[in-house]
């Protein structure tokens, strides 16, 4: 009560008002203390030491039972009718109503901050068990297509015994054919080399061999078939360029003669 008594004298307002409310206050706390003097003599009554405990929370029961139904049956009255005590008390009121709401978004935004933060936690581990399940049946997959297909390693292995097969059949080949070609085309003599020399006053070129011009023919047929041709230069020897054209082994370019092709046999 005396820390009512000192809110209400400290708040702005007349000073009947405060006056008014302050002997108002006074009543009722009179009021109070012969209740509760009342209630003190009804506890003092001789009673036995065997009984003493029990009558005692009897007493207190009844006064808290006729406290109670007093209460009850009692309408709320109002402390005062004068318009400006009801003002200020109604100010004083909203303020612990505001304070109490600000406090209560504070705690409420600091748990939606937390919240915030789990959600993204969440969906981190979300994402990154997704990804596993992803990884997990993508293998789970390929173990099924391997237990579908035990033959793919035996086929695999195959083909690459083939490939080792062509290329040694392929080296094979051109063994065969550079001996062949040396028996019966061998390299262009050194003299060719020094006609060339004494017609022009250019440094000497090498001339290579049909097995080089071949070599060169085959190899960019088989890695470039979209541009088989290849330029001819002072290092070909004009007679295996005539040999390859007129028996059908090469053909020029229609539109540039300086360049050949080897001519496609395996289509």
């Amino acid at each position: 009560m005396a820390e009512c008594l000192s809110e209400v004298s400290n708040t702005a307002g007349p000073v009947e008002a405060k006056e008014e409310l302050l002997d108002e206050c006074e009543s009722i706390w009179k009021q109070m203390e012969e209740c509760h003097s009342k209630l003190m003599l009804l506890g003092t009554e001789t009673l036995l030491p065997s009984d003493a405990k029990l009558s005692l929370l009897m007493l207190r029961w009844k006064a808290l039972t006729v406290d109670f139904h007093q209460w009850q049956a009692r309408n709320p009255e109002v402390i005062s009718t004068n318009p400006d005590v009801l003002l200020e008390l109604g100010k004083e009121e909203l303020q612990k109503v505001k304070n109490d709401l600000e406090m209560v978004l504070s705690t409420v935004r600091s748990k939606n901050k937390q919240l915030e933060e789990e959600l993204k936690r969440e969906q981190q581990w979300y994402e990154e068990q997704k990804q596993m399940l992803e990884t997990l049946n993508k293998m789970e997959e390929e173990a099924n297509t391997e237990d579908e297909h035990p033959s793919t390693k035996r086929e695999l292995n195959v083909l690459k015994n083939k490939v080792l097969k062509l290329k040694t059949f392929k080296k094979e080949l051109l063994s065969a054919l550079g001996e062949f070609l040396d028996e019966h085309f061998p390299p262009p003599e050194e003299g060719e080399n020094i006609k060339k020399k004494n017609s022009s006053a250019e440094p000497v070129v090498e001339l290579i061999t049909l097995q080089e011009i071949l070599e060169m023919l085959i190899n960019t047929l088989m890695t470039t078939p979209h541009e088989p041709y290849i330029t001819i230069n002072e290092s070909f020897w004009p007679p295996y360029i005539e040999l390859l054209l007129r028996y059908g082994m090469a053909l020029r370019h229609p539109e540039d003669p300086n360049r050949m092709r080897l001519q496609a046999y395996h289509k």
